[in-house]
């Protein structure tokens, strides 16, 4: 395979993942981080020791502060900032001389939905709008069940490139045809991108759920499954809402694998975070999801499910929509229930 040049923003699990199994396919990755300790331990001790700690990275794979620098002459650019910050970020890079002219194929690994004055966009959407012209209909959105540690050890892991631009599509596919990544295209680039992102909603109610069995002699697997088999109803709903074209999405790796691996791994920081809330009373550190989302470096992880939860709630009302996870995680959120009134709530116990 010819070795291509790839640019990676964002210094975080699945940004370092990606890299690594990018390196396995011979391709000069070089990633952007904010920290300097992750600049360092990349640079000096070939692992990402804050984010990906364990997990030994290719010496090809360099790191740098200087976004400009890592985003410049680059022939592939993938994005993997935190959708809180996803917009400013994009703005740094938008005038370079590669990305004003196009020259760069950019993907988005970003989860979630993107806070703005008009309310809550989609991460394609929100590139896009922040990227000269010529990228409309032209980025792609990459996805699938996909933990960074395990893509990291090159464990075989199936995703989707999802474009309205198919020749960026294929392109995208073949540059992740690595040791250890299956790599399918989709044009159906909203139900990709709402299945990445409300998935990480429903593993926080399962990871609570799963934390109920413990202590609850009515709850078990057969509790989960039902759990599990709501969520990906839910989800094709927002889904349909948002102007998804295609019922596969949803049947298929996108949608039922993303949402399964999410739920159940346990590498998942959504499933961890529902189960935290139960055992060490998380929520206690705040006051209402707002306070939450400000304040979520706090927690030590990110929890995508939670910020993400904030968003489906506000759609859901705009487009009165039923979605009962959703507005049950909402409530325990913001404080308007506990954990076991809206989980029993939830699955009309009482």
């Amino acid at each position: 395979m010819e070795s291509k040049s790839v640019g990676i923003i964002g210094g975080g699990a699945w940004g370092t993942g990606m890299a690594q199994a990018l390196a396995r396919g011979n391709h000069k990755v070089q990633i952007w981080a904010l920290e300097d300790e992750v600049v360092d331990s990349i640079n000096n001790q070939h692992e990402n020791k804050k984010f990906l700690p364990g997990y030994t990275l290719s010496n090809s794979i360099t790191c740098s502060k200087d976004i400009l620098e890592v985003a410049a002459n680059k022939e592939f650019l993938i994005i993997a900032s935190p959708s809180l910050y996803l917009a400013s970020t994009i703005s740094k890079i938008a005038d370079l001389p590669n990305i004003k002219d196009g020259s760069t194929i950019i993907a988005c690994l970003t989860k979630g939905f993107v806070p703005s004055a008009d309310g809550p966009k989609l991460v394609l959407e929100t590139i896009e709008s922040a990227l000269p012209e010529i990228y409309k209909d032209s980025t792609v959105y990459v996805a699938g069940p996909s933990h960074a540690e395990e893509v990291a050890m090159g464990k075989l892991t199936g995703l989707v490139a999802a474009s309205l631009n198919p020749k960026n599509s294929i392109r995208v596919r073949e540059l992740l045809r690595v040791p250890g990544l299956m790599v399918y295209s989709s044009f159906d680039i909203i139900g990709v991108q709402i299945c990445a992102a409300a998935k990480n909603v429903v593993a926080c109610v399962y990871g609570a759920l799963d934390a109920l069995t413990e202590s609850s002699d009515m709850f078990g697997d057969n509790t989960e499954s039902l759990l599990m088999a709501a969520g990906l109803n839910e989800i094709q709903t927002l889904g349909f809402a948002m102007g998804a074209t295609h019922a596969e999405t949803f049947t298929s790796i996108s949608g039922v694998g993303d949402l399964d691996v999410t739920c159940k791994s346990k590498y998942g920081r959504n499933r961890r975070f529902g189960q935290d809330i139960v055992k060490t009373d998380m929520l206690s550190k705040f006051s209402s999801i707002d306070d939450l989302i400000a304040n979520v470096g706090k927690i030590g992880y990110l929890p995508e499910g939670a910020i993400a939860c904030k968003y489906v709630h506000e759609i859901s009302l705009k487009k009165d929509l039923k979605l009962p996870l959703t507005d049950a995680l909402f409530k325990i959120l913001n404080k308007e229930a506990t954990v076991d009134d809206a989980i029993t709530s939830l699955l009309s116990l009482k």
